[in-house]
């Protein structure tokens, strides 16, 4: 599914996150003022400060590139399987076929 936002909003996002994040009560109030100023919700803003931050090592997760590519992984492994069921299929009828036993 395609991001309404693309990457540059996000990483500025998030910047402004980190560098204001002093300036107000809480953090979640300075995500909440970003989040409204950039037309986006708090909770996407959040998100994407804590994918930031297990990116960068700071907290445990797993970093948006592994997952990225356990996703191509995981599509390639069901793409592999199904080539796999359909030569299982083909290779069962043309042994009937060649059969001479079953004519």
């Amino acid at each position: 599914m395609p991001s309404k936002y693309d990457e540059n909003t996000k990483v500025r996002a998030v910047r402004l996150v980190c560098e204001h994040r002093d300036d107000y009560a809480t953090e979640w109030a300075a995500m909440k003022a970003i989040s409204a100023r950039l037309g986006m919700s708090a909770e996407t803003l959040r998100k994407w400060v804590r994918q930031a931050e297990v990116d960068a090592g700071e907290a445990a997760g797993v970093p948006t590139e592994t997952a990225r590519e356990l996703r191509e992984l995981r599509r390639k492994n069901r793409e592999l399987e199904s080539t796999i069921e359909i030569l299982k299929a083909a290779t069962s009828f043309f042994a009937r076929e060649c059969d001479p036993l079953q004519r």
